[in-house]
């Protein structure tokens, strides 16, 4: 879906919810209600996956923190590893 975008269920929103400064306290609050918002989105696959290919290290992109991408890309590359390993 090239115009995800258009469909994002946070286009309503304030921009600042989904860029909680801080991890403790209020930004873990903020960070809660911006991930609610992205529950309810019908793209928010297509978010995720354009945070990841464009290299989006701050904010709520796909319903996952910084944090929680990063992880994600850590995990992507162990098992991809594993199958090149797996395949020699």
């Amino acid at each position: 879906m090239e115009n995800w975008r258009l469909h994002a269920a946070c286009r309503e929103e304030d921009p600042d919810l989904f860029f909680p400064i801080g991890s403790t306290g209020p930004a873990v609050v903020q960070t809660e209600e911006a991930k609610a918002v992205c529950r309810t989105c019908p793209v928010q696959a297509a978010c995720l996956e354009w945070a990841l290919e464009n290299k989006q290290d701050s904010g709520i992109w796909g319903g996952l923190s910084e944090n929680e991408r990063r992880a994600l890309k850590r995990r992507s590359r162990r098992r991809a590893e594993a199958r090149g390993r797996g395949s020699a």
